[in-house]
């Protein structure tokens, strides 16, 4: 291309990526929230599932992480699906699948039908997350994707802090004889598929499908796609299993840290308003303003812990120290009353959500760029299965004990254990090169 035609390319494929942000990206924001409020919400209603239906405590903890479950089997069925018929036939259906489910959770009236439905909401929202990072590779140049995942997941820490007061306002909601955790279901998944008019409108599968677009700005698009797509392909490295991933130690530890830290992460998100209640006679939107303060904290804090890490650079340290911060929250708060012990959980959240964001550049800078995807894949999900294992423990323990300090003691245990531990993982390759993950001590990175 002559050197005076590349500046108005340039120029047609900025303003084309710019229009794309600007559609995609607010849009992507709300589905966020309003899936990350959908999961969450039953931590709301804990007590009101065994005043009105007699669920006990391990019945729900089991129940609340049934939901990782039936997401961890359904993920790559569900990607897969995604690509045969079209991101905008898809994740429309994921997400009126997922409405419909959080609104029938209004009928529950056993512990049977309670597991069947959260294991199906798990099912309905799989793919979902991946689906929209597809999404992204299909629409945005490569040196755009980090920003856009940057927006994407803030909508993950405006939900933490939108959904105590929002679930708690409608929990107040009475009438019609329903109770108000059954009016709480029945909106937040009403609107999840009322939502779904706006996503089949505002979503295109692929950019030649865009008549938002001008047709120099949906070639621009393509063309440059297209291109990064076959360089990847090029790229490409032999396949791996995930037996061949978990041969090498250091992902085995990688996938353990994660665990560590989700551990806490989703104990806290589901105990955190039984913890709350406690304080005080509160009602619940007094309660889910309460519940947005550790999170208000936490985000505050991951931002400060990432521009401190970004300056003073020893990324073990600095998740060590996330972590042991944690440790020392949630070992408090076990031992303290409800006041000090919600105090003592805000200081942990400085901890575990600044954990979370600072340990991904470990795994990055150790493994080889070409099964990187599969392994960060492998760790997210191996790791989110802390969802599951977090409330199903503190269900248990309450059910047997009569309190949750066990569990507390535990995840208190567990960050500690991970802090220790991340010392050991590496985040260079070691000194050879051209062994692929599964041979030997550990993987080595191709260079």
């Amino acid at each position: 291309m002559p050197a005076g035609a590349a500046e108005p390319a340039n120029l047609v494929l900025t303003g084309a990526v710019a229009k794309i942000k600007w559609r995609i990206l607010p849009l992507f924001v709300v589905m966020f929230i309003v899936n990350y409020i959908d999961r969450v919400n039953i931590g709301f209603v804990r007590t009101h599932l065994a005043a009105d239906l007699g669920i006990g405590a391990a019945a729900f903890g089991l129940g609340a992480g049934l939901f990782f479950v039936g997401y961890a089997l359904f993920e790559v069925p569900s990607n897969m699906l995604l690509q045969r018929y079209g991101a905008k036939a898809w994740l429309t259906r994921i997400m009126f699948t997922w409405g419909l489910v959080a609104a029938l959770m209004a009928f529950v009236h056993s512990e049977t039908s309670f597991y069947f439905m959260r294991l199906l909401l798990g099912v309905a929202e799989a793919g979902f997350f991946p689906g929209v990072v597809y999404y992204f590779t299909q629409w945005l140049p490569n040196h755009e994707r980090g920003r856009a995942m940057a927006v994407f997941l803030s909508g993950s820490a405006i939900a933490s802090i939108l959904s105590g007061p929002v679930t708690g306002a409608l929990l107040m909601v009475e009438g019609s004889g329903l109770h108000g955790w059954q009016w709480m279901f029945l909106i937040e998944g009403g609107v999840s598929m009322a939502l779904c008019v706006v996503v089949w409108v505002m979503l295109d599968s692929t950019p030649r499908d865009a008549r938002w677009l001008q047709p120099d700005e949906r070639d621009a698009v393509a063309a440059v796609i297209a291109a990064e797509q076959q360089e990847r392909a090029a790229s490409r490295g032999p396949q791996v299993s995930v037996l061949g991933l978990l041969r090498d130690p250091q992902i085995v530890l990688f996938c353990f840290i994660y665990f560590a830290i989700q551990l806490t992460i989703y104990g806290a998100t589901f105990w955190l308003p039984t913890i709350i209640k406690k304080m005080g006679q509160f009602n619940d939107f007094q309660v889910g303003l309460f519940n947005s303060i550790p999170w208000i904290v936490s985000i505050l804090a991951m931002y400060c812990f990432a521009v401190l890490a970004g300056r003073f650079r020893n990324q073990q340290a600095w998740v060590a120290l996330t972590l042991v911060i944690s440790a020392i929250g949630m070992c408090i708060s076990a031992f303290s009353g409800p006041v000090v012990g919600f105090v003592a959980v805000c200081f942990a959240g400085i901890g575990f959500k600044a954990a979370s964001s600072l340990f991904w550049p470990i795994p990055q800078g150790y493994l080889d760029a070409r099964i990187a995807a599969a392994v960060l894949a492998l760790i997210n999900s191996l790791g989110n299965l802390g969802g599951f294992f977090a409330p199903a423990t503190f269900g248990y323990l309450e059910q047997k004990t009569g309190s949750i300090q066990g569990g507390l003691y535990a995840l208190s245990g567990a960050s500690l254990v991970a802090a220790m531990l991340v010392f050991l993982a590496r985040t260079r390759p070691q000194a050879e090169v051209g062994a692929a993950p599964g041979q030997g001590a550990g993987a080595k990175r191709t260079v």
